[in-house]
């Protein structure tokens, strides 16, 4: 059926059971971020070996991503949302328990492809919630992942201190999560795979609209990514802060910060506005840290970054959940494709430009990448979706 109105009740069932997903996500994530360090003594990895083992988990993400495209034309996300939810906290259990090299390979693949499973479908969820409201909240489900992030890292850090074996601890989150999931699950709205547009047989690569959108979505990953891989070390060796891993917690706090006061940014001066300003923060941030590589300035510019990102990638998805051309998930599936690039690729070229030039030429260059996104948004036309934060009626399953 169709339906321009839904009550409130449901509307804020839905929407509280959607970010509960983001939460097992965000909080399965961290989790097993927060015991890297033990398992790689654990099996005794080098850094080059764990370097390599590590690549298993977007391995599995990037080549399920057409795979979660044409699920997603077949059936509703909620369906593939609770799947790779189940799949994802199994991944997690069986990794605490990894006796060899071969088998953290298999299980980070595992993880990498089910965890794609979970976000994709949970971000085409998030779209159909938004469309229940008439102000933006799209950015406050990623600014719940990112609090889940921060708690789970807290938890696994206290479990190190107390000894705890990684096997135990990732088994216990994953009943954990996985008992959230199905609690939550009756509350996830039952979308038509075809929610958002006509649906297409197979796998569709984004056609120009939907292109910009993932170019834009590239430019936000692939500055998390070089937050995430090298923040505290450009902190470190180029800032010469005694503590290297502040940088990465300044950022962290402003992207959170950001995605929590982003909705609001967006109700008020509409989603241009908002990802213009996001792609001068970004830039601005950039080079800030690059000129001025001292650690409170070079702190400043991290925070600049944060709340740039923050709510780029959410609202792109949104745009592109409303795509005229193909359906919700299998669109936001296409601009992931594109997007998730930025974190693959970007991050490994800045240690390039770093060993031919320096970190700060590196960090320097990367700011371009705001000056892309601000050009993209720029160009955007009314009809591709960019003006309202949400669509004005969502179809569900009867």
């Amino acid at each position: 059926m169709n339906t321009t109105t839904t009550d409130s009740a449901a509307a804020t069932r839905a929407r509280v059971a959607v970010t509960l997903f983001f939460l097992v996500s965000g909080f399965g994530f961290s989790t097993w971020a927060s015991r890297i360090p033990t398992i790689q003594q654990r099996l005794h990895l080098s850094e080059a070996a764990l370097g390599s083992v590590l690549l298993a988990l977007p391995a599995g993400l990037m080549l399920t991503l057409p795979v979660t495209g044409l699920l997603l034309q077949r059936f509703s996300s909620r369906q593939i949302m609770l799947v790779g939810a189940v799949l994802y906290n199994a991944a997690l259990a069986l990794l605490g328990f990894a006796a060899h090299t071969w088998q953290l390979v298999v299980l980070l693949f595992c993880f990498g492809s089910s965890r794609n499973l979970l976000n994709i479908a949970v971000n085409a969820q998030s779209v159909g919630v938004q469309a229940l409201y008439p102000r933006s909240i799209i950015a406050t489900f990623h600014g719940v992942w990112s609090v889940a992030g921060f708690a789970a890292a807290a938890v696994g850090a206290g479990l190190v201190a107390l000894h705890v074996a990684p096997g135990y601890h990732f088994l216990g989150v994953a009943v954990l999560l996985t008992g959230l999931a199905l609690a939550f699950f009756p509350g996830t709205l039952p979308l038509r795979p075809n929610t958002g547009g006509p649906a297409r047989p197979g796998f569709a690569w984004p056609d120009k609209t939907l292109l910009k959108f993932g170019v834009m979505a590239f430019t936000s990953m692939a500055c998390e990514g070089t937050m995430y891989d090298w923040s505290a070390i450009y902190f470190a060796k180029a800032a010469h802060a005694p503590v290297g891993t502040v940088g990465f917690a300044v950022y962290m706090v402003a992207m959170t910060t950001g995605r929590f006061v982003g909705d609001t940014l967006a109700s008020r001066f509409g989603v241009p506005a908002l990802l213009r300003g996001s792609g001068l923060l970004m830039t601005g941030g950039l080079l800030l840290a690059a000129a001025v590589p001292v650690p409170l300035v070079a702190a400043a510019g991290f925070a600049l970054v944060g709340l740039g990102v923050a709510c780029v990638v959410p609202l792109v998805f949104g745009m592109a959940g409303r795509s005229a051309t193909l359906s919700g998930g299998p669109a936001i599936a296409a601009v992931s494709t594109v997007g998730y690039f930025g974190f693959l690729v970007v991050p490994p070229l800045v240690g390039f430009v770093a060993e031919a030039a320096n970190l700060r030429w590196a960090f320097a260059l990367m700011a371009g990448l705001g000056l892309v996104l601000y050009a993209l948004v720029s160009r955007l036309r009314a009809e591709e979706g960019a003006v309202a934060p949400a669509p004005a009626e969502v179809t569900l399953l009867d």
